[in-house]
């Protein structure tokens, strides 16, 4: 292990104060509602903010500064596509949400959709599980992959032991403190996160002389690499590079974990404040994030063996130990923010929708109890998954671009148009859970689908299409939980 040591106390600073909230939040878990939603009593900012930084995972500020490093200011098509999902979300979700879950007293994705279609069948549910724990433990284990990589650019530690630290500290501070721990930890978290995003890449641009000097800079990586274009034309331009960007914001609709950040929210009506605070999180960091990368090149070369290691490389490059140190915790609550949400969300599923609806309930403490040992599991598993990934060679941009895809496709357009359509079925339902899985897998295991159109469009567009069709085709005598 190397590296400067005022850089190794920022970041063991940053580490203890996570867990120390943790540790605060663990005398308010009481109950099973407790430790899913904080007992529905977040304010507008943190449940906002959490909501953003819930929402960015190490992708954040590894994967996408690693993307826009290789490609250039194409990725901003990514960037305009997100701002789009993000403002759709919090339009068309978020209110409608809060009130029919708070109205049928659900406490989980899986739970809303059971309880909204009387699907007495429990397929809705059991469905619904199976997406939540197949995807979740692919990105969480892209998260702790992250962990490993920030940790080996940083202090040379070996990316295994990497991994090892960012899951004890993710598992311990969510075990302890459950939602309120998230998301109090989530609201330090995305501050920081924007603050690295917009702090470093200005640095960076000062340090090369300017705009002029940057653009001349980057002349060694051609013309394309300063268009948003890439160089392309015609079709490759169109579903190459404005779709493929353009289709990340299709994801917004349908992440089980900052979809419990509008049901965790007091009052209906401050979602609407809720809304302006993430908007505006996402207007500040989401022009920086990709900067760092196109600055990285000028700063750090163009010839990085791992351009995902661009932000902590450019950090310690750049700045003093100590503020490298707070910059690099930057991208560890990236991870952690998005981890410890999906664990969070992976545990109640296991809990609240299989062992209290299927089986039997339990005293509240007994269920509390359960989701911590739950965690643990899912944690683990995660754990194995980052190791394979890790041995295989995987980016954390492709790992979660396959998760990310799958439960937005999963559970976008069936959530959707639940709440905006009352024609709706369960069948319908199901089928776009089903169509939206089953459509991720395809077209992630065979490249010729992927030729045709980018998996983040086609899956979203496949689910959407059979909850249509399947609902117009079994609205006769399906009873649905309406207002």
């Amino acid at each position: 292990m190397s590296g400067d040591p005022s850089l190794l106390a920022g970041l063991l600073i940053y580490l203890a104060a996570m867990l120390g909230i943790g540790i605060a939040a663990s005398r308010y878990m009481k109950t099973l509602d407790d430790f899913v939603l904080g007992g529905r009593r977040l304010g507008p900012w943190v449940a906002a903010i959490s909501e953003r930084a819930s929402g960015e995972s190490a992708w954040f500020l590894l994967g996408l500064p690693g993307a826009a490093y290789g490609l250039g200011f194409t990725e901003y098509w990514s960037v305009i596509g997100i701002a789009a999902g993000i403002l759709a979300s919090w339009t068309f979700i978020a209110i409608p949400l809060r009130r029919e879950t708070g109205r049928l007293g659900a406490i989980t994705i899986p739970d809303y959709l059971e309880l909204r279609f009387n699907d007495r069948t429990r397929l809705l549910r059991l469905h619904s599980m199976v997406v939540i724990l197949f995807f979740y433990t692919a990105y969480v284990a892209a998260q702790l992959h992250g962990a490993g990589k920030i940790l080996h650019a940083t202090f040379g530690i070996d990316i295994f032991w990497g991994i090892v630290i960012g899951a004890a500290v993710v598992m311990l501070y969510t075990l302890l403190g459950g939602f309120l721990a998230v998301a109090w930890t989530d609201l330090i978290q995305g501050l920081l996160m924007m603050s690295v995003a917009l702090i470093l890449p200005l640095v960076g641009l000062i340090a090369v002389g300017g705009p002029r000097a940057l653009v001349e800079t980057l002349a060694v990586r051609g013309p394309e690499f300063l268009t948003m274009s890439g160089g392309k034309t015609g079709h490759a331009f169109f579903f190459g590079v404005v779709v493929g960007g353009l289709s990340w914001g299709f994801g917004y609709l349908g992440q089980p974990h900052l979809l419990t950040r509008y049901m965790a929210i007091r009052k209906t009506s401050e979602l609407r404040k809720g809304g302006a605070i993430a908007m505006g999180w996402t207007l500040l960091s989401y022009w920086g994030a990709p900067m760092i990368g196109i600055v990285g090149v000028a700063v750090l070369g163009p010839e990085l063996a791992d351009p995902e290691q661009v932000m902590p490389l450019l950090a310690r490059t750049l700045m003093p130990g100590w503020l490298a140190g707070i910059m690099i915790a930057g991208a560890t609550a990236a991870m952690m923010s998005t981890a410890d949400s999906q664990l969070l969300v992976a545990a109640s599923t296991l809990v609240e929708d299989i062992y209290v609806r299927l089986f039997r309930p339990a005293a509240p403490g007994r269920l509390v109890l359960l989701s911590r040992l739950t965690t643990m599991v899912i944690a683990g598993l995660a754990f194995i998954l980052a190791l394979m990934a890790l041995a295989g060679s995987q980016l954390i941009d492709s790992m979660v671009a396959y998760a990310w895809t799958g439960l937005g496709a999963s559970f976008g357009p069936p959530l959707v148009l639940s709440l905006w359509w009352r024609g709706t079925t369960r069948y319908g339902a199901l089928a776009g859970i089903l169509g939206g899985m089953t459509a991720t897998i395809l077209w992630h295991n065979l490249e010729g689908l992927g030729a045709l159109l980018d998996i983040k469009a086609a899956a979203v567009i496949v689910s959407a299409l059979l909850v249509v069709g399947v609902s117009l085709a079994s609205r006769s005598g399906d009873r649905v939980n309406h207002p």
